[in-house]
């Protein structure tokens, strides 16, 4: 069982580890990347870390949308095209202490100590979109789901999902509550606030964590229950963002100042996409199985180890594989390759140098030399390679949401043509199929 290279930050804790007990003093200080920390090179320049800014015509803005504060409400992070002066305030990349209880728990540290080291060394950052600026209205804009990997949480792919708004895009990062996060929450009724009117006072706070394979237990069957949650919570986000478009009221639970009456009549119902990333990949495909509003999708290093044989041929929809370089493995990829159809475009490309972690936010925040060993960072530097990825992406969004914009300009990018990038996969694969799952 290769369960080890589908954590999302597996080797995260061995670089806090190394920092914390000061070994190598100057690979410690290459590990140290928030807006206040910074790797020293000769001393007439400093460099410092953060996370990439959209390249795009738009200003991004970013809230939370928490609805039904059960376990079956829904919860996301919405980044959208804003109107300018609006907010001044960054966004918050990690917004509770609880996350780094979560990744603490999930790296398997002792809890206080990783919610510590976290909290210093990523506690201050903050991603470039303005936190609750006012969203832009006039416009029909295409609308995109987002489903992190395991381990990860709703925050931490900002660096796509900001280039994806300030492209014109509203995207919505759900955080999936099937344990496979590090953590998440929803709100509970207090049991002596029941007899009156329920307000956010009367409610308390419920905390779901990861939940790790028990000994002996097989993994498929963990996955694929938890990947159907998953495609329903994608399907309810989505859901939810069109009764906002239809001008539906709609309640946060969380105490954000945001106009959600300005989303009305804002969005493209006819251009919809869903995107993920390794799990989130996997979740991906399987909501264009179950929900055709979905026109295309992105799959981002997936990891088919979820999915069930009967999910290849209901997928109708436009697919692009992007691959690292350093992820994948033959079984997988022959996965992928079960959904190729000649019946609509599948495309698979793959970056050169890459790593897993190339995609998550975690890569942009540590320096080269840490990253590197500890495969946070690939052979390829973070922003070129989340560059070839947004392009590429871009390119296949354009097509297939038939958008006018200037996206097909990457078009050579989806059939593996230009610098960084290979078409189909680096993997030499078998002439046998993968055996089915059971």
């Amino acid at each position: 069982m290769q369960s080890s290279k589908f954590h999302l930050l597996f080797h995260f804790h061995y670089w806090l580890v190394w920092t914390s007990i000061g070994k190598l003093g100057e690979i410690k200080l290459a590990g140290l990347s928030v807006n206040a920390q910074k790797e020293m090179g000769s001393k007439s320049s400093t460099k410092f870390y953060r996370i990439p800014e959209g390249k795009g015509t738009y200003s991004v803005g970013c809230t939370d949308l928490m609805t039904d504060h059960t376990i079956q409400g829904s919860f996301f992070r919405l980044y959208y095209p804003s109107q300018n002066g609006t907010s001044s305030e960054e966004t918050q990349w990690i917004p509770r202490k609880e996350y780094y209880g979560g990744l603490s728990d999930f790296l398997n540290m002792y809890r206080m100590l990783g919610e510590t080291f976290l909290q210093y060394y990523v506690g201050s950052v903050t991603c470039p979109a303005k936190w609750n600026a006012a969203f832009k209205p006039g416009e029909k804009y295409p609308l995109i789901i987002f489903s992190h990997g395991l381990g990860a949480f709703r925050t931490i792919y900002s660096a796509i999902c900001i280039e994806m708004a300030s492209q014109g895009f509203i995207v919505a990062a759900v955080e999936h509550r099937d344990k496979s996060a590090s953590a998440t929450y929803y709100y509970k009724e207090n049991s002596v606030s029941e007899a009156r009117e329920e307000t956010t006072e009367d409610l308390e706070e419920e905390w779901i964590y990861y939940r790790k394979l028990k000994r002996g237990e097989q993994e498929f069957p963990l996955r694929h229950q938890q990947v159907q949650q998953r495609t329903e919570e994608c399907i309810k986000a989505l859901d939810l963002i069109l009764d906002i478009n239809s001008g539906k009221h709609v309640v946060n639970v969380l105490p954000l100042n945001f106009d959600w009456t300005l989303l009305k009549d804002s969005i493209d119902s006819n251009r919809i996409a869903v995107i993920g990333h390794s799990f989130g990949a996997a979740t991906a495909i399987e909501t264009l199985s179950r929900e055709t509003r979905f026109k295309c999708g992105i799959a981002l290093d997936a990891w088919m180890l979820p999915l069930g044989d009967d999910v290849y041929s209901k997928v109708h929809q436009p697919l692009l594989f992007i691959n690292s370089e350093k992820f994948q493995w033959a079984s997988n990829v022959l996965k992928m390759k079960k959904l190729d159809s000649t019946d609509t475009e599948r495309k698979m490309i793959t970056i050169k140098g890459s790593v897993h972690q190339s995609f998550p936010d975690f890569t942009f925040l540590i320096g080269s030399v840490v990253g590197k060993i500890f495969k946070l960072k690939g052979e390829i530097d973070p922003n070129i390679a989340i560059d070839i990825s947004n392009k590429a992406s871009l390119a296949f969004l354009q097509k297939h949401l038939g958008l006018e914009k200037d996206f097909d300009q990457w078009d050579a990018l989806i059939d593996g043509v230009g610098c960084n990038v290979i078409p189909g996969t680096n993997i030499d694969l078998p002439l046998t199929q993968p055996e089915s799952v059971e």
